[in-house]
């Protein structure tokens, strides 16, 4: 049975996804990825910008980043913060480019990683959760207007409730992943 109300709402499944790979994708696994560093906001020209918008992140070696800006003027602002986004990466400015280090992690900063990686879990099954509130208030207030027959209601209701545990089937399969690649030294 294709549901309705679940289809009008799949975006906002999707843009859950969305969000828990960006965090994912934002957390250190002792390897160097713009990820991390890209969403960081530089006060420069009086207004705070994504670091991503001033300049090109490159990764040269699997620990180093390099962020060289179009605007050569503003290689200061860019490593003051990074440096205080307190992100624990290292920040030195060479010549006409800022270099980012990632520093060896040590077990006490994997399992703290591990930590903030599960509530990210969390708030991404929350997040679907609130989704699946959302859908099935719909379906109870179209059987209550007379929209849908009561059986349809428990349909549609069964057929969510199958997808809600799919999409956290994924989210923990992801979220295992990336513990694995966290705790692999």
């Amino acid at each position: 049975m294709n549901n309705p109300f679940i289809s009008a709402k799949q975006e906002d499944f999707d843009k859950a996804f969305e969000h828990f790979h960006k965090e994912l994708g934002a957390l250190r696994a002792g390897r160097a990825n713009s990820a991390m560093i890209e969403d960081i906001l530089v006060d420069c020209y009086g207004v705070k910008t994504p670091l991503k918008q001033l300049g090109s992140i490159g990764i040269p070696e699997p620990r180093v980043m390099t962020i060289e800006p179009w605007d050569k003027s503003i290689l200061k602002e860019i490593e003051k913060a990074l440096s205080y986004a307190n992100t624990g990466l290292g920040v030195s400015v060479e010549a006409a480019l800022v270099r980012v280090t990632v520093p060896q992690m040590t077990e006490e900063t994997r399992r703290a990683l591990v930590k903030v990686l599960n509530e990210k879990l969390e708030e991404a099954k929350i997040s679907v959760r609130s989704v699946r509130e959302d859908i099935k208030e719909s379906i109870i207030t179209a059987e209550r207007n007379k929209e849908i027959p009561e059986d349809d209601r428990y349909a549609y209701i069964e057929e969510l409730d199958k997808k809600v545990v799919e999409m956290n089937k994924q989210l923990q399969t992801i979220a295992e992943k990336k513990e694995n690649e966290v705790m692999t030294v």
